[in-house]
């Protein structure tokens, strides 16, 4: 049996579409990339830079 009734209230799917796409075209305007934190990145330069010297202070102990 088919629901012949219409909608309750007065639904306008046109008009959530309308206002989701207003989001969506503010977004990005509204909100800014903040930077990423240099913590994990100097963190990742300093353990390069110890693995270096570790390896380098082998192969010479090593070649010594």
């Amino acid at each position: 049996m088919a629901n012949t009734q219409g909608p309750q209230g007065n639904y306008d799917p046109a008009g959530s579409t309308q206002m989701f796409r207003a989001f969506v075209d503010e977004g990005p305007q509204g909100r800014q990339q903040a930077p990423a934190p240099a913590g994990p990145r100097v963190g990742l330069i300093v353990g390069i830079v110890v693995a270096v010297v570790v390896v380098a202070a082998v192969a010479w102990l090593a070649l010594a």
